[in-house]
């Protein structure tokens, strides 16, 4: 099972480094990463393999959310098939 995680926001320093850290606490090994810094703006997207999380999906959701608040981003992380299904036409 895979999951996308989105992270938008003003750019700072180790945004990068500090989602990945987060990843890493909970078992998603992250699989592929694009990132874009537009002038001010930091956009990335991840697709991270979620089979060997040690918390439940929602948690790890809600942990990343709870990172992006603190660092003052928005952070989404939805399950590939959810995600694959919404964009599916």
């Amino acid at each position: 099972m895979k999951a996308v995680i989105t992270v938008t926001g003003k750019d700072t320093v180790g945004i990068i480094a500090d989602v990945a850290t987060e990843c890493a606490k909970h078992g998603a090994n992250i699989l592929d990463i694009t990132q874009s810094v537009l002038s001010e703006y930091f956009a990335m997207i991840m697709l991270a393999d979620i089979n060997q999380l040690t918390t439940d999906f929602s948690n790890f959701v809600d942990t990343l959310e709870a990172l992006g608040k603190s660092r003052g981003l928005v952070i989404h992380a939805m399950h590939e098939d959810i995600f694959n299904t919404m964009h599916h036409i």
